[in-house]
């Protein structure tokens, strides 16, 4: 069963990946789509439905076994090893690069956008989320006082998940702004009210039983980790109202767990 999908953080990324895919693509597949930083697959089925042929890549080769084996009955999918600072495609290969949480595990964000931008096709869209630096004090009340404080953080809360570094969304406006990719549709993902509810365990639980926990190249040496399959919870409609509410409450305040943002790639010119 894949228990991510319970947790509403999760779930809002993945609805809306889903809901973007069916609001800019529609009906028709593209020709060609990436999903960078495929990790465990868990998005590959339903991008593939949107595209006649899926790239689905991540540097982690545990990762992209399993990710192949989950997707199997999936035809029309082409699994790789390849790192989002150098993509192995040349210039406006895709029409549609779709990459979520991958951005803040990279080192070097501002290069990813930049090869992001250079295999879109003019007029390709990409759908990218991350973790946001404006986080919510009830999601991570000890690292919101700290850089209030000192400007210091602690690898909890928010800094888990192999978090050395959070996304500012002004900072990603203007790496999108520098690329010639402007900005469709920009969401947030997650309030006070999840925050609350997430706060810290969920960052401890992934550390013990994710495989890759730390989202690196190297393998996974755990001896007990919990994969996802594609069996959906019974209790995922709560979860659904549950981020309805906290939307509803907090969808249009500054802070947010995580952003969402659609991007179109303008002409040659940047235009």
């Amino acid at each position: 069963m894949n228990y991510k999908q319970l947790l509403p953080t999760f779930r809002n990324r993945f609805l809306f990946v889903e809901q973007n895919l069916r609001r800019y693509v529609g009906t028709t597949p593209v020709a060609r789509a990436l999903n960078a930083g495929t990790g465990e697959g868990e998005y590959d089925g339903m991008i593939a439905a949107y595209a006649q042929t899926l790239v689905a890549s991540d540097i982690n080769a545990d990762d992209v076994a399993f990710a192949q084996q989950f997707n199997r009955y999936v035809p029309n999918i082409q699994y790789m090893v390849d790192n989002v600072l150098a993509l192995s495609f040349p210039d406006a290969h895709f029409d549609l690069v779709v990459s979520s949480e991958v951005i803040e595990h990279v080192g070097q964000p501002a290069v990813m956008m930049r090869e992001i931008a250079r295999v879109l096709r003019p007029g390709g869209k990409a759908i990218i989320t991350f973790p946001s630096l404006d986080f919510p004090f009830t999601y991570d009340p000890v690292n919101r006082t700290l850089a209030a404080v000192s400007g210091g953080k602690v690898s909890q809360g928010a800094y888990s998940f192999g978090h050395d570094y959070l996304i500012s969304p002004r900072e990603f406006r203007q790496w999108a702004a520098d690329n010639g990719l402007k900005i469709l549709h920009e969401q947030n993902l997650s309030g006070y009210l999840i925050g609350l509810l997430e706060m810290y365990w969920t960052g401890w639980i992934q550390s013990l039983l994710k495989a890759n926990a730390a989202n690196l190249s190297e393998g996974n040496n755990k001896k007990m980790v919990l994969r996802p399959t594609t069996q959906q919870p019974l209790l995922l409609p709560l979860t659904d109202v549950l981020i309805r509410v906290d939307f509803a409450l907090f969808g249009r305040r500054r802070h947010s767990v995580g952003k969402g943002f659609v991007l179109e790639k303008g002409g040659f010119n940047g235009q």
